[in-house]
């Protein structure tokens, strides 16, 4: 057995990446995708065809559905390539709503209603697909409104806890709590290190996050992501899911059975005690507006993935020239 095995045993694995060779070869029980995971796949040259496909039909759709071509065209994209994920894992793919809508409750959910219709147009369905949005106030309140018509939602980019307990009070099927941008800010901000996995302030988040979840009962799936190296990783073993990227994931693989491997997020830890209390949008923007980092990292996040989708729309106006 490998380290990648032996994590199996104890958490959901899923591949954070947009590159099907790479899920082929790592066999994750799901995928995750963002516009930055889109953009990459796009430009290594695997899925020209896709592009092809999806201009066309964005070409021959745009004036009907009264949206921008390339705007449109990306969804098409995204969606296509969801297409190609879901073949070759057998639970669900994340596919992200454009970032640029991380404040408008009712756009959001018109898009990610958009992005099901047309995944049921090339015979995926919903059940197949997580709409992934950011966890703002206005992203939390669409996830309600999507979850209450069947439609399950990865809400992202959480960095506090009361992001966090504000989805599951909305009824988030799935959150994803990053680990390695939290550790980023802290190493930037305060010049601590941070010598073994367990003092890492993102692993603290996620086991806080898990503990106060599966202590009050709430059913939403706690995910870790964006993590910097295998230490995070294995310290957040027994998480529900962790969403890992092909170069940590060949780390694991590599790694030979470990002898101490346990599930390291059930164990006994120093951790934060958050009173249990029904999250408003007042509590949750003081939150915010209290914690630096999250606040901080939380609008970094909306625009790299922002940035990300305007340069896969410019490379498909680009290729259509």
């Amino acid at each position: 057995m490998t380290a990648l095995s032996q994590l199996r045993d104890h958490s959901i694995v899923v591949a954070d990446t947009g590159d099907i060779e790479q899920i082929k070869r790592f066999q994750p029980q799901d995928a995750t995708t963002n516009p930055s995971l889109i953009l990459a796949a796009i430009e290594s040259g695997k899925y020209d065809a896709l592009v092809t496909d999806a201009l066309t039909w964005a070409q021959n759709n745009s004036h009907f559905l009264n949206e921008d071509t390339f705007s449109l065209a990306s969804d098409r994209l995204i969606v296509l390539l969801g297409k190609e994920i879901s073949s070759v894992v057998p639970g669900v793919v994340s596919t992200e709503v454009n970032a640029k809508l991380s404040f408008d409750t009712e756009k959001t959910v018109a898009k990610a209603l958009f992005l099901i219709e047309q995944y049921a147009s090339i015979g995926i369905s919903k059940d197949k697909v997580l709409i992934k949005i950011a966890a703002t106030w206005e992203g939390i309140q669409a996830a309600r409104i999507l979850e209450q018509q069947g439609i399950k939602c990865n809400l992202t980019l959480i960095f506090n806890f009361h992001q966090a307990l504000a989805c599951a009070q909305a009824g988030a099927f799935l959150i994803s709590p990053f680990v390695g941008r939290i550790l980023d800010w802290y190493k930037n901000n305060t010049g601590q290190t941070y010598s073994h996995p367990c003092d890492d302030p993102g692993v603290q988040s996620v086991r806080d996050i898990y503990t106060h979840f599966k202590e009050h009962g709430y059913p939403t799936i706690v995910m870790g992501a964006s993590f910097r190296n295998t230490g995070e990783i294995l310290y957040l073993s027994g998480c529900d899911r962790l969403t890992i990227g092909p170069s940590l994931l060949a780390e694991l693989d590599a790694m030979d059975n470990l002898d101490d491997f346990f599930p390291a997020i059930t164990t006994a830890h120093q951790r934060q005690a958050y009173p249990e209390a029904t999250v408003t949008e007042t509590s949750l923007r003081w939150a915010l507006n209290e914690d630096p980092m999250a606040t901080e990292k939380l609008a970094d996040g909306i625009r790299v993935f922002a940035k990300a989708q305007d340069k896969l729309e410019q490379l498909l106006m680009n290729w259509s020239k």
